[in-house]
């Protein structure tokens, strides 16, 4: 019975590890710039003001950050608005967002710079850039 249970375990272990193959760039070095995706992009809720990020940052409204599942923190990226092609650089300091086909997760300055705020949603092209 255990060693069945065990092997239930690792299964699922597995299955979870397939679904996060972009945790990692294999034959990079780690290196991730010039790495691209493309998705949507949100912004955080006021209410996260000076509230502190998994970087153990503070958010601030007003400065150029971002939350991405993987990056390494303090890399920047370009984040582009695919509609009217305005483009804000950010460095993720957090993680997130974690809603399915989203990308990155920008402070709202970051955000406006880009689109409107009452869009909630925009479509975006993010590149590394360092």
């Amino acid at each position: 019975m255990q060693a069945t249970i065990r092997t239930l375990v690792l299964l699922v272990v597995l299955a979870a590890m397939a679904g996060c193959s972009n945790l990692y760039r294999p034959g990079h070095g780690g290196n991730w710039v010039g790495h691209t995706e493309t998705g949507k992009a949100s912004f955080y809720a006021d209410r996260f003001q000076n509230r502190k990020t998994a970087s153990g940052e503070l958010y601030k409204i007003g400065r150029n950050t971002a939350a991405h599942r993987t990056l390494p923190f303090g890399s920047q990226v370009r984040v582009t608005n695919v509609r009217n092609g305005r483009s804000v650089v950010v460095r993720i300091n957090d993680r997130g967002p974690f809603v399915r086909g989203r990308v990155i997760d920008l402070s709202r300055s970051a955000f406006a710079s880009i689109g409107d705020t009452s869009a909630g949603l925009l479509n975006v092209r993010m590149e590394v850039i360092r």
